[in-house]
């Protein structure tokens, strides 16, 4: 494994480098060609291009592309293309160069990218190699251990995630998930949920609770020192066991997100967390929905190399 500092050189020096993007993404098809352009403009030089048109290929594409030890992987998409990469990339000495092409972008806003596609690409050709953290999420119940990004999350997101009409995100972006929110909200039940952290036990009841590796939810602010790189997971619900009071409390911590800190009450700060929900529910991981309750997470320091703007704490 290189140090930081080598495999940036490598990458200046003109290493091998790949390019996979998702062109079934909102952004990824209508993109494509461009970003393409300026990375070789920018001086990127690809041993290998995959314009992918059906996602179900990535975990293969991912796979034969890291048989040739390349030093830098450029990857556009939404949360499900980050979710493939970043499983395959933990730990790897490769590093991750993102472009922005989902309809959220958090992980990205969370490294201080551009969410620009030229802006993206200048950072890929003049930032730094940081290494960040990612999280682990166990499922418990026989199914593989999977690796995330960004966020865990259970209640309302679920609903919502699974039910956002294709078209309606495509054309709307963030705000197709306001509206498929508002639309489901009435009929949403609130759920009761045992968190375990270092052996202690608390309960809640709530419509919406989120494990938070990233520092970003809907493209707002979750905490002003929040990071993908402080090693920590923050737990937090939205609202109690009213419906309203959920609407509030989401409307607050999107306003207010900027101005707190993960020290305040409304957090809960770990690198381990297990949750059981009364009822089991599913649970969005990354914006995809996986198993149910009860599930384990836990950090992951520092896994993931990536390209980010120098002025990126990287600690």
């Amino acid at each position: 494994m290189r140090s930081k500092a080598e495999l940036e050189d490598s990458i200046r020096s003109g290493g091998r480098a790949v390019l996979i993007v998702n062109t079934r993404s909102r952004r990824g098809r209508r993109c494509y060609a461009e970003a393409l352009r300026l990375l070789i403009k920018a001086g990127i030089g690809f041993v290998q291009l995959h314009p992918v048109s059906d996602p179900a290929r990535l975990t293969e594409i991912f796979e034969e592309t890291l048989e040739l030890k390349p030093d830098l992987i450029v990857v556009g998409g939404g949360d499900g293309t980050l979710k493939e990469a970043v499983r395959h990339l933990a730990y790897q000495d490769v590093a991750l160069g993102l472009l922005p092409l989902g309809t959220t972008n958090n992980f990205a806003r969370g490294l201080w990218l551009p969410l620009d596609l030229r802006g993206a690409v200048e950072v890929i050709r003049a930032g730094k190699v940081a290494d960040v953290d990612l999280g682990e999420f166990d499922p418990r119940t026989g199914e593989p251990v999977e690796t995330f990004a960004n966020m865990v999350s259970l209640g309302m997101s679920v609903q919502v995630a699974g039910s956002v009409p294709h078209l309606l995100k495509r054309y709307l972006g963030r705000l197709a998930y306001l509206l498929t929110a508002l639309w489901k909200l009435p009929r949403h039940h609130a759920f009761k949920a045992t968190l375990t952290i270092g052996g202690e036990v608390q309960e809640l009841t709530t419509h919406q609770l989120n494990i938070a590796n990233g520092s970003h939810h809907s493209g707002r602010v979750i905490a002003k020192d929040a990071s993908p790189d402080d090693r920590l997971l923050a737990v937090y619900q939205l609202g109690d066991d009213a419906r309203l009071r959920l609407m509030s409390a989401t409307a607050r911590h999107a306003a207010t997100g900027r101005f707190r800190t993960l020290a305040e009450p409304s957090f809960l700060t770990t690198n381990a967390v297990e949750v059981a929900t009364d009822p089991p529910m599913a649970v969005d991981v990354d914006g995809e929905l996986r198993a149910r309750t009860p599930v384990s997470v836990r950090l992951l320091p520092n896994a993931l190399r990536v390209m980010v703007p120098r002025e990126f704490p990287d600690t």
